[in-house]
């Protein structure tokens, strides 16, 4: 699917399409839909979630994509250690062929990217001892707008040119479909690649919109499971929700597909990567690198190269995690790993630091003196009691195994570092912030010492203990802390770090860190302002920037109209893009907020959204599911008292395309 170019008018098309069946001589029945079309697949391949690059999400259809590029991936597979970290598909997107067929009806490799054909570029990568994937679509012509032929009525042609070419991967996509049943169209495409006798890994991309996942576990490999993926925090949240209750679908050579990871494309921050791909591999997702790897930072090699992270995606048991828990945006999700332990993702839906816990029990493990915790983005091994917590910085996940083991003192206890109290700062105002830390190992921890730092210039003074001569399981050393950013501080946001000291009982001095965010604040006018032209803590959408005062444009900020909804054009308010958030500061100061909300006319007939107003971490209001077909609904929210708001929109339940919501005339009474 691409967003780009089809995704405003993909449901409008697929419904308004003549249904046609294409008859394919020779290819095998499709069996009655009530039953599965042949055994399970049983061909040994994609036993683990295929691991690999796909150059769609960096480079789409522009002219860089080419023989050159994509031999490049490969040498960098190599030089850089992902190939031995597991990534073994270097994989084509769209518009590798050219737009006609030749005179035999076979697809043709535009000879301006591929001057030397796929055969070559395939050859160069088995010479790495890599494997090549390739693209087309299940419909007439693929996603792109140029009009590349899809392989509908052409399956057998197909597979067997991808066969000769070498090709080891195929993901097959949905646009231009005609109407065609989706089973029929990817089991036909099944058994016309089992025909070739090439063993080639299937990859079913038709959107999770017949819900693949209940009848494709023997016609593909992996399925995706959601609309396409864009490189913002809102869009990876809506995609997570959707696939996490999918698990247990998911197992050895038949995978739920999230769609490809966008780490390293600069839309979001490292911590949100590290959650993209600690959440991806905690739920056994294919990891397929989506950004270009030629202009990569080091970050982020180090995050799609972390081997304990991809142990746990790569785990042979092939378990995909279950949620745990999830109230508040503080989720906890757990894997089942073939030896035994568990893989635990406390991940952070919220913009602010939570405590997020859980214990060996609830994620499954025996009953046990202590068990190893071991912190897979720290590398550090620990033991615990058997609780597994921690303060998760907003948007973060601290990913780790914890195991029922015997050795688990050889490991220094478990300290965890919190922080009560808000970090919301008016500049020149002193603030109170309460730390903890605390023992959750089996042994105890000696010569504890905490430090907490601020940037340059800003008063930072513990006004109690800072030591402790020793903390035993359960016991924690709380430290109150005064402070006070200078007057005339900037408003925004700024970094803070907590560090606590202790050694174990053999004596090993361990350091534990706590990064977090203080933010510098400003009250609110008093009266009445537009919310559109406050500024807010914080924002996190699906496509593109929350937009002022105009609707969402869906790339670059700027980009959207005048807000619309029903004929009626509104001067004023927020337009977003489900999943969207976004957070302003009312210091307690504050009564009301106001707004018409819904779907903005730019959609069309598409779109379903929700409204939510938090204050303080308390839902105070909130609408059914809205369509484009409904006016602008009136909300109105008692915000008083509340020192934080939130405004959120969800994708009222079915994926987020073409979710164009507006707070329209959105204000705030204070």
């Amino acid at each position: 699917m691409r967003h780009l170019h089809t995704r405003t008018t993909r449901r409008r098309m697929v419904a308004a399409l003549t249904v046609l069946l294409f008859a394919v001589p020779g290819a095998p029945a499709v069996a009655d839909e009530e039953g599965p079309a042949s055994p399970a697949l049983a061909d040994g391949l994609a036993l683990t979630p295929p691991m690999g690059f796909n150059n769609w999400n960096s480079t789409h259809c522009r002219a860089e994509f080419d023989e050159s590029m994509v031999k490049g991936i490969a040498d960098i597979f190599v030089e850089k250690g992902l190939k031995d970290a597991g990534y073994q598909y270097v994989n084509l997107d769209d518009c590798w062929a050219l737009p006609a067929r030749d005179a035999d009806g076979k697809l043709v490799p535009d000879p301006a990217r591929f001057p030397n054909g796929i055969k070559a570029v395939a050859d160069y990568v088995h010479a790495k001892g890599l494997k090549l994937g390739i693209y087309t679509s299940a419909g007439t012509k693929t996603c792109n707008s140029a009009g590349f032929p899809g392989a509908l009525g052409h399956e057998y042609s197909d597979a067997q040119q991808f066969a000769d070419w070498g090709v080891d991967y195929l993901k097959y996509d949905n646009c231009n479909n005609q109407g065609v049943d989706a089973r029929l169209r990817y089991t036909t495409m099944r058994d016309a690649l089992k025909a070739t006798g090439r063993p080639i890994v299937y990859s079913i991309c038709e959107w999770g919109q017949n819900k693949p996942w209940e009848w494709a576990a023997d016609v593909g490999h992996l399925w995706r499971t959601t609309g396409d993926i864009s490189d913002t925090w809102g869009s990876m949240l809506s995609i997570l929700k959707q696939n996490l209750p999918l698990a247990p679908h998911a197992g050895p050579g038949h995978w739920n597909d999230p769609d490809m990871l966008e780490v390293g494309n600069g839309g979001m921050t490292a911590t949100e990567y590290r959650s993209h791909f600690s959440m991806w591999s905690v739920m056994a997702a294919p990891l397929l690198i989506g950004s270009d790897l030629r202009t990569a930072s080091d970050e982020t090699f180090d995050i799609l190269g972390n081997k304990e992270v991809i142990a746990v995606d790569q785990d042979p048991l092939g378990n995909q995690g279950s949620v745990i828990s999830s109230e508040g945006g503080r989720w906890v999700v757990a894997k089942e790993m073939k030896d035994g332990s568990r893989a635990v993702a406390l991940f952070n839906e919220t913009s602010s630091p939570q405590r997020i816990a859980t214990t060996a029990a609830a994620v499954g493990l025996p009953e046990a003196a202590a068990y190893t915790l071991r912190d897979l983005w720290q590398h550090k091994s620990y033991n615990t009691a058997g609780t597994i917590s921690a303060t998760v910085p907003a948007h973060g996940t601290v990913l780790v195994r914890v195991a029922a083991d015997r050795r688990w003192n050889q490991h220094p206890p478990v300290v965890e570092l919190a922080l009560d109290g808000s970090p919301l700062v008016q500049a020149g105002t002193r603030v109170r912030l309460t730390t903890t830390v605390t023992d959750l190992g089996r042994t105890p921890a000696g010569q504890v010492s905490v430090r907490l730092s601020g940037p340059e210039g800003w008063a930072v003074k513990a006004t109690s203990p800072t030591t402790s001569k020793a903390l035993s399981t359960g016991r924690s050393l709380r430290t109150t802390w005064a402070v006070t950013a200078p007057q005339g501080t900037p408003t925004g946001s700024y970094d803070l770090t907590l560090k606590a000291s202790y050694r174990s009982p053999a004596g090993v001095r361990v350091e534990n860190v706590l990064p977090f965010t203080a933010t510098v604040v400003v009250p609110p006018p008093a009266g009445t302002s537009d919310l559109g032209d406050l500024p807010w803590l914080s924002a996190a959408n699906g496509y593109g920037p929350v937009e002022r005062n105009t609707s969402n444009g869906e790339s670059a900020a700027g980009d959207g109209h005048p807000i619309t909804m029903g004929g009626v054009v509104y001067a004023k308010g927020l337009g977003v893009h489900a999943e969207s958030a976004v957070e302003y500061y009312t210091g307690a100061a504050c009564e009301t907020v106001t707004a018409d909300v819904g779907v903005d006319d730019e959609k069309g007939a598409n779109g379903t959204v929700a409204f939510e107003v938090w204050a303080d971490g308390t839902k105070v209001a909130s609408t059914g599911v809205l369509t484009n077909a409904m006016p602008a609904e009136p909300l109105t929210a008692d915000i008083t008292g509340a020192r934080l708001v939130r405004l959120v929109v969800t994708d009222g339940g079915d994926g987020i395309d073409s979710d164009h919501a507006d707070w329209a005339d959105a204000r705030l009474s204070c």
